[in-house]
């Protein structure tokens, strides 16, 4: 029977409650942090995140709290899955109350703004000796809290890490799978929510099936050029923090990211889309900064260019899209050997 553990997860929206549930459901305590206190406590007494997840049951094992000392006191595991905006906060409030020995979990699908780390270096900066691992993967929240079959994958560089991870998540309807390659998933986690903009921009406009499946392919290259030049593995982006995720989140609007695009697409501006919204959609602070570090790395990357255009610099979208046509590299698939 697999060892029972004492688990934190830091943020209550709709991903770290329903990563936070399906450990409470495999037998193990729960605290989720949260800042909202009456949130926290609807949870405490409804057994229900009404605010993100309405209808999902949440197992009794599973405690809200606004208290940040309590949530963490006595864990061996802390999950954070705050957006990247507040990361490096979280972090250092973080860091003089938990032990070395306490596996730190990143959740969050983003990079942080005024640079370019990524949530597991940011925890690497301000928590130095602790393990850390990232959980990434096509997991629209919805879709786990009713039960339907997802899975993730986890990265570090512990194999042991990586099984107890699988461990605490492991259930009949979500898998989880294992990498080595902590900067490949996590960069394919984060650069995915830039294509999903661009999907639901091209659905808005009609594109056809011909053009998003382009599209789609593209951003994959895309994606693995720019991680490659960052260490990363090409081959990673084949699996579920690559394909997986770019599959399922440039193709429903349950995705945040997508709507970012479908609006912009409608004729909506950025402003009034990200008012409208209730949680963060990554993608729009990820765009700026992948732009800024492909051109400073002279990454080729037509996609982001032609929806940096359409997002900040207010070009028109067929203007962009004949660019893009006519500046694509020649190259279909990258990275052959032999």
């Amino acid at each position: 029977m697999p060892e029972s553990h004492r688990v934190a997860v830091l943020g209550g929206g709709s991903f770290g409650t329903v990563i936070a549930n399906i450990m409470a459901n495999n037998g193990h305590g729960v605290a989720l942090w949260m800042r909202n206190a009456d949130c926290a406590e609807a949870i405490n007494t409804t057994r229900q995140n009404s605010d993100y997840l309405p209808g999902y049951q949440l197992d009794d094992r599973l405690t809200a709290t606004t208290d940040l000392p309590a949530a963490i006191a006595g864990t061996d595991i802390l999950f954070v899955a705050v957006p990247s905006a507040s990361f490096r906060v979280v972090a250092r409030d973080i860091a003089p109350l938990v032990d070395e020995s306490v596996i730190l979990v990143s959740l969050t699908k983003g990079i942080e703004q005024g640079g370019f780390s990524l949530m597991s270096e940011v925890l690497h900066e301000e928590l130095p000796r602790n393990p850390r691992a990232v959980v990434s993967g096509p997991n629209l929240a919805r879709e786990i809290a009713d039960g339907q079959l997802s899975a993730c994958v986890v990265a570090s560089t512990s194999d042991a890490i990586n099984g107890t991870i699988h461990d605490l998540l492991h259930s009949e309807s979500f898998l989880v799978y294992g990498s080595h390659d902590i900067y490949g998933v996590e960069l394919g986690g984060a650069l995915k929510n830039v294509y999903a903009i661009l999907a639901g921009l091209g659905n808005a406009q009609g594109f056809g099936e011909n053009t998003i499946g382009m599209l789609l392919t593209r951003a994959l290259a895309e994606m693995s050029r720019f991680a490659v030049e960052l260490g990363a593995n090409p081959l990673t982006f084949l699996g579920l923090a690559g394909v997986g995720d770019l599959i399922v989140t440039c193709a429903t609007p349950l995705s945040r990211n997508f709507r970012v695009g479908y609006g912009i697409g409608s004729g909506q501006s950025l402003d009034e889309i990200v008012k409208d919204m209730d949680q963060v959609a990554e993608g729009i602070n990820t765009l700026r900064l992948l732009k800024a570090e492909a051109d400073r790395r002279a990454v080729p990357m037509p996609l982001v260019n032609g929806l940096h255009g359409i997002l900040f610099e207010h070009r028109p979208v067929s203007e962009v899209f004949s660019d893009v046509m006519f500046t694509e590299q020649a190259q279909d698939v990258e990275f052959v050997t032999g």
